[in-house]
């Protein structure tokens, strides 16, 4: 299964919003970093959009994890990102760039990701975004 999460992060890497909603089912769990949990894919592609809007990232340095029966993987990464858009509560956007270690973990389900957990570190993109 960790073939679905590669597909995954190369669509996201990709900018391709439609190749990522094809690797999760209907029902995905979307656990955003500090945020609220999200289900289902019109709400998963209504927060690309969002951060689409805000943000520009790759992904780099990519390591996939998985279990033998294929039911969870995980994946750490680098973001490697430009600041586009004020996004609500944040520092204002004026098009700083950041690189910031973080993790997902998925749950996987008739091959298709079931659930999307992300972490990275707040406090430090908040500084990386900052002025001094």
């Amino acid at each position: 299964m960790s073939e679905t999460v590669k597909r995954y992060f190369d669509a996201f890497n990709a900018g391709d919003t439609a190749a990522m909603l094809a690797c999760l089912t209907e029902d995905v769990a979307h656990h955003v970093n500090e945020g609220q949990i999200r289900t289902g894919r019109e709400q998963f592609a209504a927060f690309c959009a969002h951060m689409d809007r805000c943000y520009r990232e790759e992904l780099t340095e990519m390591v996939i994890f998985a279990t033998p029966d294929g039911r969870r993987a995980a994946a750490e990464y680098m973001v490697n990102g430009t600041y586009l858009q004020t996004d609500a509560g944040l520092p204002e956007a004026r098009g700083q760039t950041y690189r910031l270690p973080a993790g997902s973990f998925f749950d996987l389900r008739d091959g298709r990701i079931s659930r999307v957990t992300t972490y990275y570190n707040l406090a430090d993109w908040i500084r990386q975004v900052s002025d001094g």
